[in-house]
């Protein structure tokens, strides 16, 4: 057995392949089995096949660092995440119900706001948000459906429950990685996949295919769609070009489209202009449209939303649906399944103390050590407080950021995240992970087996981001195992 597997402790944390007696999960057994027995010039090796892929496959991702745009490879760890189907099929129906209950709350507060007015949460939380788009109002896209694609980060905690830590509602990115990391998984491991029965990813663009599809006003007929992208120097380029590779759809600038009296977004080509039916956007919704949002923005098409409020185009995901994606609303997701669905959440959310409420934030700004303080309305991991890991200044400076505008900020528990072990410099040694599974809701809803695991590459930190230095490996839901 190679020395650093022989010396790898879980510690106090749930890992995802080794037990606290230090022996692999009943699902991860013959994977585990058989690393053990790589030595440590074969997983050196088997890396930098990883590290070659990456580069010729050219999954890489941008970071932004004091006022530069920095390409990175695509940071990959080999040890593959298992996680037994059985499990994941209750996580799943999980995801399932949520992202049924927030788009009725989508729906429901750009039409009739019966939510606010039984008091089922406060009015100033919805409409005071930032991503509340009055432009949207009246409007009720096909299905009911808002969020056509969501990614729920999920955690495991030291009791091995998975808990929801935060959804995304407007431009989730991350599936493409998902889908690289299992190519790259069979390139460099291909004898991990002798004897597993793993559910697939790989089907993911048709899927989003078939989910966009089933949007377009134009029944019948073999809809057009594209993936609008702020361009080449965006963080999730890769991500745009991959997905509109993988659907055959066109990847387009804001300027690639036009939208004319007839209320029709047309797209142009050498033939002659093109009517559009669907739009993928990875554009935030200040820049989707000069004419409804912000004036200055040159990435989006003028008039589109026009064309989206007289049904003549679908857009995925719908402008104004990071209504549920702020952090503060998130607090109320289980009463917004109890209220809308009349049902109990199947899976749990953190705690989470509102700042805006006095007893929450005098809770929380006499133990910022202790929590995690997240803006409402930031992604990326940007502009938050992991208090356990700051200094005396960094806390020093929240508390003064939370009185100054304290419905702008939550607070959580410090969770002990899992971690699974995870191949740094020559040893195997535990890190901690999250899971970002993405849910696609069209006429129909499917959630991805497993996710984007995401890992803190850093010993003892938590920060998963890629752009905070964080990397990522493959995600297994394995039949037939415990």
């Amino acid at each position: 057995m190679n020395k650093s597997w022989k010396s790898y402790t879980t510690g106090e944390f749930f890992d995802e392949l080794i037990t606290p007696a230090g022996q692999p999960r009943v699902a991860a057994r013959r994977a585990v089995n058989l690393l053990q027995q790589l030595s440590n010039e074969e997983m050196s090796g088997r890396r930098e096949a990883a590290e070659l892929a990456i580069r010729e496959m050219g999954i890489s991702f941008t970071i932004y660092s004091e006022g530069k745009n920095i390409d990175r490879s695509w940071p990959f760890d080999i040890i593959p995440r298992v996680i037994p189907a059985r499990d994941w099929a209750k996580v799943s129906r999980g995801l399932a119900q949520r992202t049924r209950a927030l788009n009725c709350f989508i729906d429901d507060i750009y039409n009739k706001q019966k939510i606010l007015f039984d008091d089922v949460l406060p009015a100033d939380i919805v409409l005071d948000s930032g991503n509340y788009k009055p432009q949207c109002a009246n409007v009720s896209p096909r299905h009911g459906v808002w969020a056509h694609i969501c990614g729920t980060d999920l955690v495991r905690d030291r009791d091995g429950k998975f808990y929801v830590l935060e959804d995304n509602l407007r431009v989730p990115s991350g599936v493409s990685y998902m889908l690289e990391n299992r190519e790259i998984t069979k390139r460099v491991l291909p004898e991990l996949f002798e004897n597993y029965s793993i559910q697939p990813v790989d089907d993911y663009p048709s899927k989003l295919y078939s989910t966009l599809a089933s949007l377009s006003p134009r029944e019948g007929q073999r809809p057009c769609i594209v993936v609008l992208t702020p361009g080449i120097y965006n963080s999730a380029y890769f991500e745009h070009a991959f997905l509109a590779r993988g659907m055959g759809a066109e990847l387009v600038e804001g300027n690639d489209l036009f939208v004319t009296d007839d209320d029709c977004v047309y797209m142009r080509t050498v033939d002659g202009p093109e009517r559009v039916d669907v739009v993928y956007r990875r554009i935030d919704d200040d820049f989707l449209d000069p004419e409804a949002f912000r004036e200055d923005s040159a990435l989006g098409v003028p008039g589109i939303m026009r064309a989206w409020k007289a049904g003549n185009v679908a857009i995925a995901n719908a402008p104004g649906a990071g209504v549920a994606d702020d952090k503060v609303v998130y607090a109320f997701v289980p009463d917004m399944i109890r209220y809308y669905l009349k049902e109990e959440p199947a899976l749990a959310s953190v705690k989470t103390y509102l700042c805006m409420h006095d007893k929450d934030r005098e809770y929380v700004l006499a133990n910022l050590d202790k929590l995690v303080i997240k803006p409402a309305n930031e992604s990326g991991g940007y502009g938050r407080l992991v208090g356990p890991h700051s200094t005396r200044a960094q806390r020093n400076q929240f508390a003064k950021l939370i009185e100054k505008d304290p419905r702008n900020y939550i607070a959580q528990p410090t969770l002990s995240l899992s971690t699974a072990p995870t191949y740094i410099e020559d040893r195997v040694e535990p890190r901690h992970l999250d899971l970002r599974p993405f849910i696609l809701s069209g006429k129909d809803t499917w959630v991805t087996p497993g996710g984007l695991t995401r890992v803190a590459m850093v010993k003892g930190s938590l920060v998963v981001n890629s752009s905070q230095g964080g990397g990522s490996k493959d995600t297994w839901i394995v039949e037939g195992s415990r």
